[in-house]
């Protein structure tokens, strides 16, 4: 094939630069659309929402979905859900919360027996999926009802009431905090620890995908897994591996909300894990696995995180914010569909 043959091939059959070709096919492109529209519609309609300290609100908002919706869109990007994500936080929270109080006079003993058990949840999730081969909605949603009954059962049965004792004055609180729970002020930019976990865990996630091995394990079993089980992926195994990463996300993410407050609810978190779902498919990753990116799942965030803030900023009835969100997971699915039509579709 002559330079002139791979250069039509590549970029120029369907009359644009392959530069334009490739970024048309980017599963982040709706995403970041969609967050320059949204930005720019509460930048005209709310003023306080281009304050500085507006904006450090609106990435503590953004964040404490975007440490969740990392691991969640690789997951789907792997083609599986996880329906008891948002319980598992709490479960996480929970727990540390009560081995520091009923157990230890330490906090971090709480909090490493917390990672253990959100990391033996999100193994069981992936061990049954294996094993049993049913749909990860069915097996998630089982794991999801267990946890909620086993958070509040719990609780009630050691507190007495459905949140846990403050352990504000017990050994480590404040170095825990600090990790977890502290706030760095930038110029007038009060920019909270859940920013950073989330930036970690998203360059951490975008090299995996992009730049390991196991990435492209995460594309092919996600795309066909009896394909990639035919050439030697190990299916089973990824897909267990993307059920710890939840598990690890929803461990930052519970310390978090348990070294803020010093107490947790046993009743929080229902709900949570479809905003995380909508979150990766805003951000390009499809239903069906296989195509999506941790980028976007970011963006995804960063959307819900101005939309929710800005409806306050622009006062606005904030009971249409679930009605917006919803529509945004449609046009999204519409597009990414249609994008990843076009890049398989290739030059015509």
């Amino acid at each position: 094939m002559s330079t002139s043959d791979l250069l039509a091939h590549d970029g120029l059959a369907d009359g644009r630069p392959a530069a334009v070709r490739r970024l048309l096919a980017r599963p982040e492109l709706g995403s970041l659309i969609a967050a320059v529209a949204v930005f720019l519609v509460f930048a005209v309609v709310a003023e306080p929402f281009l304050r500085v300290s507006s904006l450090g609100t609106v990435l503590y908002a953004a964040s404490t979905i975007g440490i969740m919706a990392v691991p969640v869109s690789l997951l789907m990007i792997g083609g599986e859900f996880d329906l008891s994500a948002g319980v598992l936080v709490t479960t996480a929270a929970l727990t540390s919360s009560m081995v520091s109080y009923q157990f230890t006079s330490v906090t971090w003993v709480g909090v490493l027996v917390s990672l253990a058990t959100t990391l033996a949840i999100g193994w069981f999730n992936g061990w049954m999926l294996g094993r049993t081969k049913l749909p990860s909605f069915i097996v998630t949603l089982g794991t999801f009802l267990m946890l909620t009954g086993a958070n509040l059962g719990v609780t009630k049965a050691i507190s007495g009431t459905v949140s846990t004792k403050s352990i504000a004055d017990m050994q480590g609180f404040a170095s825990c905090r600090w990790l977890f729970a502290s706030e760095v002020n930038i110029g007038g930019l009060a920019i909270k620890a859940t920013v950073w976990w989330w930036l970690g865990l998203l360059l951490v996630g975008s090299w995996v995908l992009l730049r390991t091995r196991f990435g492209n394990w995460i594309f092919a079993v996600g795309g066909d897994a009896d394909a990639a089980r035919a050439v030697g992926v190990p299916v089973a195994r990824t897909k267990t591996v993307l059920y710890l990463g939840v598990g690890f996300g929803a461990w930052v993410l519970g310390q978090h909300l348990l070294f803020s407050f010093d107490t947790v609810q046993s009743g929080e978190g229902v709900g949570n894990e479809l905003i995380y779902i909508v979150a990766a498919v805003i951000g390009g990753c499809l239903i069906t696995g296989g195509y999506g990116s941790v980028v976007g799942s970011a963006l995804g965030a960063l959307i819900f995180g101005m939309v929710s803030k800005g409806i306050i900023y622009a006062q606005w009835n904030p009971d249409w914010f679930k009605f917006f969100l919803g529509a945004m997971l449609l046009l999204a699915a519409l597009l990414n569909a249609y994008v990843k039509r076009r890049a398989e579709r290739g030059p015509r």
